[in-house]
């Protein structure tokens, strides 16, 4: 299983989430342009002692990763607001890659064209909040896919 942020802008999740990789032995891909620099203390700082042992892989563009990869449509979901079903409907493959967007606006609408079938969302019951945190719900989903692969 890979987690992939497509243009992150914060350090911090980025970090947190490449933690949240280490602990699961899962790849993290990033797919450029970012929002702060790689190497930034910040994202040391989120990651602590651990980003060094991230495994990860960078592209320059979301065509890039895709001619590169070369993942199947099943084996691809992406987590958005407006996501068709909850996160809690799919059977994740045990190779499958969880892409999440930029903490502002989400995924690009040209990355989600035709792929409507697969944006998920993570169910929230207060009116009062728009989204969740990055890292926050990227953990949430990797736990939720990964739930019938832990022994």
């Amino acid at each position: 299983m890979k987690v992939v942020l497509v243009t992150p802008e914060i350090p911090g999740n980025t970090g947190t989430i490449g933690r949240t990789c280490v602990a699961l032995d899962l790849e993290l891909i990033l797919i450029r342009p970012y929002g702060f620099d790689i190497s930034e203390k910040a994202v040391r700082r989120a990651g602590l002692d651990y980003w060094r042992h991230v495994r990860l892989s960078e592209y320059d563009s979301w065509p890039e990763f895709l001619r590169v990869r070369q993942p199947g449509r099943e084996r691809l979901f992406f987590f958005e607001d407006h996501g068709v079903a909850s996160f809690y409907a799919p059977d994740y493959p045990a190779d499958a890659y969880l892409v999440f967007g930029r903490e502002t606006k989400g995924l690009q609408p040209e990355i989600l064209d035709g792929m409507e079938d697969r944006v998920f969302h993570l169910p929230m019951r207060s009116p009062h909040i728009r989204s969740l945190n990055l890292a926050n719900a990227a953990t949430a989903v990797v736990y939720q896919a990964m739930r019938r692969h832990f022994v």
